[in-house]
């Protein structure tokens, strides 16, 4: 049985920055592409970034551009999102996942094979 425990969700403040960790059991991450998306209350889930098997590749979405670094580190079998500068539009129950599709499209939540339970994350302004 394979699962992603999500760490590092909380509630922070404008301006401070916080790390979320993605650490597989059951599965060698390093077979997968990875990415988390995230889903803010009332919309749908949106792509947030991505990163290859190996991590030389990274894909972010325009609006945490500058401020979020995903990264993996496949000898801990963990990905990570390194979050700056949070606002509080980035308030959401963030998500990791991974797939094995192309890396063309990473960023369509319908082509992840698996899924983290979420983690919220609350930035008050």
């Amino acid at each position: 049985r394979s699962s992603c425990r999500r760490l590092g969700g909380g509630l922070v403040q404008a301006g401070d920055s916080l790390r979320l960790s993605c650490a597989a059991s059951g599965r060698t991450i390093r077979n997968y592409h990875m990415g988390w998306f995230r889903q803010a209350p009332g919309k749908e889930r949106e792509f947030v970034a991505a990163i290859t098997r190996g991590g030389a590749g990274t894909s972010t979405v325009d609006s945490v551009k500058g401020r979020f670094t995903i990264s993996r580190d496949n000898a801990k079998n963990t990905m990570y999102l390194q979050m700056n500068s949070l606002q509080p539009e980035d308030t959401a129950v963030y998500y990791c996942a991974a797939s094995n599709t192309a890396w063309s499209t990473m960023d369509r939540d319908y082509a992840m094979d698996y899924w983290g339970k979420g983690t919220l994350v609350t930035v008050s302004s």
